[in-house]
């Protein structure tokens, strides 16, 4: 049997050089994205999400990113859930996606707030008829007796609303607005590109970190 301790991989697929990044982070972020979908990884919208609640425990989920624009990046969710919970109490929070297959990691720090109720009655009508039945029927992070509640949850809200369910009103979006980015490249040797994007008096900063 392999070692776990013994595992090990040499990145050598690219470079990340100040000269040939984007001043802008969001621009640089834009970039990556964009080649991570456009080489069909798996989820390249999937981004891990670290919240930090009234009992300084830190706590993770994968979320999918929905939407992202100079003000941030957004996702969907449950507000009553734990970390829409642990959101409400602490607003700081982080997230970072890993793009194996291209041996690049992002990560993202800033406060999240919620979006605005509109933007988020749009994305709800976007979604598919058992995805916004799902928003009513699951409590989310909650304690259930079996499988058997969420879908007899799911029958009667089907039953209830038909064709056309309402946004619920503990359901919506939430936008991380970016004080710091970290773009990191696996490079051979594990001498790693890191370049971190700190915002300074208005102005989005540069710099290498050691890996």
């Amino acid at each position: 049997m392999t070692s776990i301790a013994d595992m090990r991989k040499s990145y050598e697929r690219a470079a990340l050089d100040e000269s040939a990044s984007e001043a802008n982070p969001t621009q640089q972020f834009d970039r990556w994205l964009k080649e991570a979908i456009s080489g069909e990884l798996p989820e390249p919208t999937a981004m891990t999400l670290a919240t930090v609640g009234h009992d300084l425990r830190p706590s993770t989920r994968v979320v999918l990113l929905k939407g992202m624009d100079e003000r941030g990046l957004v996702w969907y969710t449950n507000y009553r859930s734990r970390k829409g919970q642990e959101l409400s109490g602490n607003p700081q929070a982080a997230l970072q996606f890993h793009w194996v297959e291209l041996e690049r990691v992002v990560r993202i720090e800033g406060l999240v707030e919620k979006i605005d109720g509109k933007d988020s009655d749009a994305y709800y009508q976007s979604r598919p008829l058992d995805s916004r039945i799902g928003a009513w029927a699951s409590p989310q992070s909650e304690v259930i007796a079996s499988r058997t509640q969420l879908v007899t949850a799911a029958a009667k809200y089907g039953a209830q609303f038909l064709l056309d369910p309402p946004r619920p009103d503990h359901w919506g979006g939430y936008r991380l607005v970016p004080d710091r980015w970290e773009f990191w490249q696996g490079r051979p040797s594990r001498l790693h590109d890191r370049l971190r994007y700190r915002m300074d008096q208005g102005t989005w900063l540069r710099e290498r970190l050691a890996p």
